[in-house]
C-alpha cells in the first residue's frame, strides 16, 4: 500500500489521522514541520503528502512551494489541509502548487476520495 507524509504540527489531529489512515491499509509517515516534510519526502519518496498549513519552522504553504519547485520531489501529489476555510484559501493552497485542498476538522471519507483521486494507480 502506499506511503503518505503526514505532515501536522499538532499531535491530537497526527494521531488521529495516522491511525485511521493505517486503518485504510496505507503506511504513514510523519512531519511536525515544513522543514522536516522535506527532508522526509526526499527520504522516504512517499506517495502523496497531507500538508498542513500552518505549521513551526517553514509553514506548508512554503514547503509546498518548495517540493513542487524541486525536481526530485515535484511530481508528488500534495493535499493542503487547513482549519482556514475561508473563500479563497483554496486558490491560495492550488497556487503554492497543492494539488487539492481540504479543510479541517477532515471529512475522512471526502479525504480519503481526494487521496484516491491523485494516487498512482497500484
Amino acid at each position: 500500500m502506499s506511503l503518505i507524509l503526514l505532515v501536522e504540527d499538532n499531535e491530537m489531529n497526527r494521531d488521529m489521522l495516522s491511525r485511521r489512515l493505517q486503518r485504510k491499509g496505507y503506511t504513514v509517515a510523519m512531519a511536525v514541520d515544513g522543514a522536516q516534510s522535506l527532508a522526509l519526502a526526499h527520504s522516504e519518496k512517499p506517495a502523496l503528502i497531507l500538508m498542513d498549513m500552518s505549521l513551526p519552522v517553514l509553514d506548508g504553504w512554503e514547503a509546498t512551494r518548495r517540493l513542487k519547485a524541486d525536481p526530485e520531489t515535484a511530481a508528488i501529489p500534495v493535499i493542503a489541509l487547513t482549519a482556514h476555510a475561508m473563500e479563497g484559501d483554496r486558490q491560495q493552497a492550488l497556487a503554492a502548487g497543492c494539488d487539492d485542498y481540504d479543510s479541517k476538522p477532515v471529512d475522512m471519507q471526502r479525504l480519503l476520495e481526494k487521496m484516491e483521486r491523485l494516487l498512482p494507480s497500484a
